[in-house]
């Protein structure tokens, strides 16, 4: 059976805002956390079409992260490993999929607190199985390494829009206010290790959407005000950046593409 959670991450913003804010928040946060071979490589990011969604983005990385694995997952990978994400926006509808591990991500962005039961149209049996996980940017903490008090939204107060702290309750009081609905299946069919990597897979992609999630938010004087155009050449820019930084640790990229085939 494929573990699916469903995460529902709400944000004192707009579901335009958010558009914006997430996409700079990807592309700071990308760099910010590549260093010594391990982060995230852009392959491609060219526009596409849907008939069902319409114009999209398209995008295919690299996520390096040998040495962020658990000793006993590494034992059974290769030095230099990677998983390639491909995913498909359509604003505020996307999917990714990291084939190699089985994982497949639905979202939707809608203007509430959280209170949509099936946004994502799910069938009878996956809303029957399905875990839902509320994740709270104010009152829940990343790992220690990770925290910075002036990305706390507990404290943080935006110059810009007059937004913050974010106080007990804010879910339910602030406005404006949308939610990050975000399925996330994974799947991991090798016995003895199945449960294990499913659990790790899925706390690694929660520790991930509440960071990132926070940070967006403590972000947003920087990011508020920009239009589309402004924040897809910030993104083609931090991408140069994290590739170049990422490229410089790493083994030659023939002999990275070999050992990962071979696997």
């Amino acid at each position: 059976m494929v573990l699916a959670k469903e995460y529902r991450i709400c944000m004192p913003l707009t579901v335009e805002e958010y558009k914006i804010g997430q996409l700079y928040m990807i592309a700071r946060h990308s760099l910010e956390q590549s260093d010594d071979g391990e982060g995230v490589e852009v392959i491609e990011n060219k526009e596409c079409f849907d008939p069902e969604h319409g114009k999209g983005q398209y995008t295919e990385k690299r996520i390096h992260l040998s040495s962020r694995l658990p000793y006993w997952l590494q034992a059974v990978c290769p030095k230099v490993f990677y998983v390639i994400e491909k995913g498909w926006n359509y604003y505020p509808y996307t999917c990714s999929f990291i084939p190699k591990l089985h994982i497949r991500i639905l979202t939707r962005f809608e203007d509430n607190a959280g209170t949509s039961e099936n946004c994502l149209n799910l069938s009878e049996e996956t809303l029957k199985t399905r875990i839902v996980d509320h994740v709270d940017i104010a009152f829940e903490e990343p790992a220690e390494k990770h925290y910075k008090k002036e990305e706390d939204p507990k404290f943080f107060k935006s110059r810009i829009t007059g937004r913050g702290p974010l106080v007990e309750g804010w879910r339910q009081t602030d406005s404006p206010m949308m939610c990050s609905y975000k399925l996330v299946e994974a799947s991991f069919e090798v016995w003895g290790l199945q449960t294990r990597v499913e659990d790790f897979i899925q706390k690694c992609i929660r520790d991930v959407l509440l960071l990132g999630h926070r940070q967006a938010f403590a972000w947003i004087d920087e990011w508020h005000g920009m239009s589309i155009d402004d924040v897809r050449m910030y993104e083609k820019d931090k991408q140069m950046e994290a590739n170049d930084k990422l490229r410089q640790s790493l083994p030659p990229a023939l002999e990275t593409d070999k050992t990962q085939e071979s696997n």
